[in-house]
């Protein structure tokens, strides 16, 4: 019997309610992990959210040592970060405390989640779909930490620092609301989380042949065109910054090729043995 019969059996109304239970339990899951993350807000705040504001942050680090090692000095070597970070609403360090706690609940519940999605499709599935699709939760979650890790630790340090240093005039002291640091923190990692994705996105375009190999490779240039646009967007606006970017969202758009292509060659395989 195929892995679709069941689905087929079921009514609108009922796939709407096996839905609804299974977004239900991914909320649930978020919630219990935002009340732990809720009752840790030293470690949330003062060693991650705020750790990249600090000159001494691993990244930093690592820059100034590449810098070193490669004869350019201190050029990328960080002595200061001027400026400060306040709240100058009556709820906003509750606001702040509240959301980011759900964030944090969503980055750690997002392998749960993807188990949820998997449940709600996997039954609509036939079961050699289902065999060749092993391993989806794992790799779905560890390209997303990736892409948390990168946008962490690659992305916002770049934009920090360039951001913080940034003056128009010596006049100016940079006085950062605590929603705007949050704010360009939360953008990063969870654009960067995404952005790694782009492999299993890729995978099911082809599997439903939206997209084709031969799609991908003739539009690599507009697709480098998009590439350099994102990192535009999530990084600061100087060479540097974007091609520490462009680089493994460039690598992640071959692998999608690569993927793409193992999808249509065993599809092919499959309709020659039918």
């Amino acid at each position: 019997m195929s892995g679709k019969s069941t689905k087929d059996e079921m009514s609108f109304l009922d796939h709407l309610e096996e839905l609804r239970w299974h977004l239900i339990r991914s909320v649930l899951a978020i919630l219990i992990i935002a009340t732990v993350a809720f009752l840790f807000k030293d470690f949330i705040f003062d060693v991650l959210l705020f750790g990249p504001k600090q000159k001494d942050f691993i990244t930093y680090r690592w820059f100034c040592s590449i810098s070193q090692t490669l004869g350019q000095g201190n050029s990328f070597c960080i002595e200061e970060l001027p400026f400060r970070i306040q709240s100058r609403t009556m709820a906003g360090q509750f606001s702040a405390h509240l959301w980011t706690s759900i964030l944090a609940g969503f980055i750690v519940a997002f392998p749960y989640i993807v188990f949820e999605f998997w449940k709600f499709i996997s039954p609509g599935l036939y079961e050699n779909e289902r065999k060749n699709a092993r391993g989806f939760i794992f790799i779905a979650s560890l390209l997303f930490f990736i892409g948390v890790l990168f946008g962490y630790y690659i992305v916002t340090p770049l934009s920090i620092n360039f951001l913080g240093n940034y003056s128009v005039s010596s006049e100016i002291f940079n006085d950062f609301d605590l929603s705007s640091y949050i704010g360009l923190l939360r953008a990063s990692v969870l654009a960067s989380g995404i952005i790694f994705e782009l492999p299993i996105i890729v995978y099911f375009l082809t599997k439903v042949g939206i997209i084709t190999p031969a799609f991908l490779r003739k539009n690599r240039k507009i697709s480098l065109v998009v590439v350099l646009s994102l990192s535009a967007i999530i990084t600061p606006p100087d060479i540097a910054s974007q091609i520490i970017v462009s680089i493994p969202i460039l690598i992640l758009y071959e692998v999608s090729i690569l993927i793409s292509r193992i999808v249509v060659r065993n599809q092919d395989k499959a309709l020659k043995n039918v």
